[in-house]
């Protein structure tokens, strides 16, 4: 607990055998009350380790996606009654310690949402971020913040955290099950006005580590901007999006523990 407010991590996981352990042992046991990790179909033995570890453990019989993947574990945490919950990649390719200081930030009660940024200082080239993702990340978060307004160091980072308030008023199932998923519902949550922090956070590239490839990347960054085009033709008011409609529809289940 944190402030008396119950805190999820959740580990959106695809073939992380390798680095699942290291990533476990160093989430702060002190305040997380709950890991939750959502197994999309991996050949590997995730599963069985995170039984192991003692991880409350959903696989998918299917590859759903990433965004797929992060929908279930988002469902599962509110389920379960998490009040904010921290998504983190099982690959240790952003560190666990940080989950305190953004888990902190949600408590107070001062933003909605908290990105760990690698971005912030100078932690991503030095921890091995290809100069290419390097370059289109800050080409496209410099044309995201023009669509969208905002002031954001990066939109890119897949170590974000939630209030239960925030997950449960976006509408997530109307985004997609692909890598595109985590920017399409942070637009969202900008489009519903939710405050935003960043915090600076080093990474690590390493075999291990999941990644795209280029070509994958390069449909990323399109969707990407796609989404910004879509959000700012929306607000004029000139093309209506179905990810940016009242969300009277689309929203996860906020149900009680279960």
């Amino acid at each position: 607990m944190l402030h008396d407010k119950k805190v999820a991590v959740v580990l959106p996981a695809y073939n992380a055998e390798k680095t699942l352990r290291q990533t476990y042992d160093e989430i702060p046991k002190d305040i997380v009350d709950d890991i939750i990790l959502t197994d999309d179909a991996s050949s590997d033995a995730t599963v069985r380790l995170a039984r192991e570890l003692g991880i409350h453990t959903l696989r998918h019989d299917r590859n759903r996606g990433y965004g797929g993947n992060q929908k279930t574990c988002y469902q599962a945490a509110l389920a379960r009654g998490a009040d904010i919950v921290i998504m983190l990649h099982p690959d240790y390719q952003y560190t666990p310690k940080l989950v305190t200081a953004m888990a902190s930030m949600i408590a107070s009660t001062e933003y909605d949402v908290v990105l760990a940024s690698r971005i912030l200082g100078k932690g991503a080239l030095a921890g091995g971020m290809p100069l290419y993702k390097y370059v289109a990340n800050r080409v496209l978060t410099c044309v995201e913040n023009w669509l969208v307004g905002q002031k954001l160091s990066e939109y890119h980072t897949g170590y974000r955290a939630w209030s239960r308030d925030a997950l449960a008023r976006l509408p997530l199932l109307r985004c997609s099950d692909d890598f595109v998923f985590d920017n399409q519902m942070l637009v969202q949550a900008i489009g519903q006005g939710l405050k935003i922090g960043e915090i600076s956070c080093p990474t690590k590239y390493f075999p291990e580590a999941s990644s795209i490839n280029l070509r994958r990347s390069v449909v990323y960054g399109l969707g990407v901007l796609r989404t910004a085009l879509a959000f700012r033709l929306h607000r004029m008011a000139v093309v209506a999006s179905p990810l940016f409609a009242p969300a009277d529809h689309g929203r996860l289940s906020a149900g009680g523990p279960g």
